[in-house]
């Protein structure tokens, strides 16, 4: 019976799509291009609806969009047209038009994108509309829209098919609106504060600067396998290196990982690298960026996330081991041994297996109980040096690093450190993350000779932080899914497609 449904409803799609194709025919038979050309727009809806007691009623407006409602038969209609600004009715009279043109507008339908003439006025009800005296097709819509189009939830076709989205559900724009105003806010931002903007390589040779799984594709010409960036890191600190001081990329990067409601192989981040500044102001760069841009966004640093408030106008700071004692109770910087730490984690239910550090253990138990924990605005800092090979190391505890991770709504959002710029130091890092890759662990770090050769020039004390642009997105739009705020995500093909 599924089957024989959906089978009769693609049959009733084709037959309304043979309509359609019919009036285009129509229009092709009068002389007209039903996908039209230029059209000259003097205003946009909202701008109609918000200037009507200035512009008045003999004024002649043009404006463009797509129509989205017809109601009325005979010799008089009224139809609702949607641009990017909003909706705004226009009504189509016989007496107005002539019959020739009214004629035309009756092989409109729902979808087509047209260009309307006019002058303004209200109804009976005080309502704004265009009384249209002239009006063009632009683009004949040949396939209609979904059935009770303007509440189309089926996230695939949401999904796969953003166009439509975007077409049926005016907040999914509005989503998409925000997160260029974030993104604008984010570079003005760094731009009033001297840090520029720098474009590094999306292949390269070497997939550095994060611990992740990359994809791997092959340069013909050079007969090499190369990566898709999974982090810009590396890059922008050989800029610092060549004297850069203030530099930042903001861009696509990749990672050949699972996808979930957090997660896309295809994410878009800022990294940023300020020479001659420590961990601690790159976390006030981050409360700033993100200060600004939820009052450039939202109007205000406090949001609604599936609702609960966050304040972000600041961020609690906290060690890990002292979030960890709050939570669980237990003091890593007590444990003597690695079986103390085991102990520990073994009272708290945290599994171990393959953890052979204190360090390591205690990272385990806070990634396990504590993160989802950190609802409001929080910088957790001093990780272990183990789980953090490019930071440099703390300077009364070597065994943890000058680095913090930001956490709003118990997800991570941000991540920054002190940058490690010992060479000597950061081979020997890269030498144990390259013994972990050997070791079966696909995602450790692998060896840059390159770049110990950029610090053995010498790397200036330098402060670095990368910020997910996408989950602060997320949260100023209160979208659940990362694939919300992601114009296109990454989605399995149809089968047969």
């Amino acid at each position: 019976m599924a089957k024989q449904h959906v089978e009769e409803k693609q049959q009733d799609v084709n037959e309304l799509m043979q309509v359609r194709r019919n009036k285009m025919q129509a229009f092709i038979d009068k002389g007209i291009e039903p996908f039209g050309r230029k059209y000259d727009v003097t205003h946009h809806a909202q701008e109609l609806l918000d200037q009507f007691e200035t512009l008045g009623e003999e004024t002649v407006v043009r404006m463009a969009g797509r129509l989205m409602a017809v109601r009325g038969h005979g010799k008089a209609s009224f139809t609702v047209v949607e641009d990017l600004s909003g909706k705004i009715q226009a009504y189509f009279r016989l007496d107005n038009l002539g019959e020739e043109k009214y004629g035309e507008f009756k092989l409109l339908d729902i979808g087509d994108i047209v260009g309307v003439e006019g002058t303004l006025f209200k109804t009976h009800r005080g309502e704004i509309t265009v009384k249209v005296t002239d009006f063009s097709i632009l683009a004949k819509s040949l396939r209609p829209l979904p059935e009770k189009f303007h509440g189309l939830k089926d996230v695939e076709t949401r999904y796969r098919q953003r166009y439509l989205d975007l077409i049926v559900n005016p907040d999914v724009r509005q989503t998409f609106i925000a997160r260029t105003k974030i993104i604008k806010s984010i570079r003005k931002y760094l731009d009033d504060r001297n840090f520029l903007e720098v474009e590094t390589p999306v292949l390269s040779p070497i997939a550095g600067g994060a611990n992740a799984r990359p994809f791997i594709t092959h340069h013909n010409a050079l007969d090499i396998d190369m990566y898709l960036r999974i982090a810009t890191e590396l890059y922008l600190k050989r800029l610092v290196v060549g004297g850069l001081e203030r530099v930042y990329e903001l861009g696509r990067v990749f990672r050949n990982e699972g996808i979930d409601i957090r997660h896309n192989p295809e994410f878009t981040s800022i990294e940023i690298y300020q020479a001659y500044a420590d961990y601690n102001e790159l976390m006030d760069v981050t409360e700033g960026i993100v200060r600004q841009a939820a009052l450039d966004a939202c109007g205000s640093t406090t949001i609604t996330y599936e609702g609960t408030e966050i304040d972000l106008s600041s961020f609690r700071r906290v060690t890990m081991n002292d979030a960890v004692l709050e939570v669980t109770g237990k003091d890593f910087s007590k444990a003597q041994t690695v079986e103390d730490a085991r102990a520990m984690a073994d009272e708290v239910g945290v599994p171990t297996e393959g953890k052979n550090t204190i360090g390591e253990i205690m990272y385990e138990v806070f990634d396990e109980k504590v993160e989802s924990t950190l609802i409001q605005p929080t910088f957790v800092t001093q990780y272990p040096t183990e789980v953090s090979p490019l930071a440099k190391r703390n300077k009364e505890n070597p065994a943890f690093t000058d680095r913090f991770e930001a956490f709003v709504y118990g997800r991570e959002l941000a991540n920054g450190f002190s940058e490690l710029n010992d060479p000597i130091d950061q081979e020997q890092r890269f030498i144990d993350q390259q013994k972990a890759r050997e070791n079966g662990d696909d995602e450790a770090h692998m060896m840059d000779h390159d770049y110990i050769t950029a610090l053995e020039y010498g790397l200036p004390p330098t402060g670095g932080l990368g910020i997910g642009i996408d989950r602060l997105v997320m949260f100023l739009t209160d979208s659940p899914s990362i694939r919300d705020v992601l114009l296109f995500p990454t989605m399995k093909p149809i089968e047969n497609q």
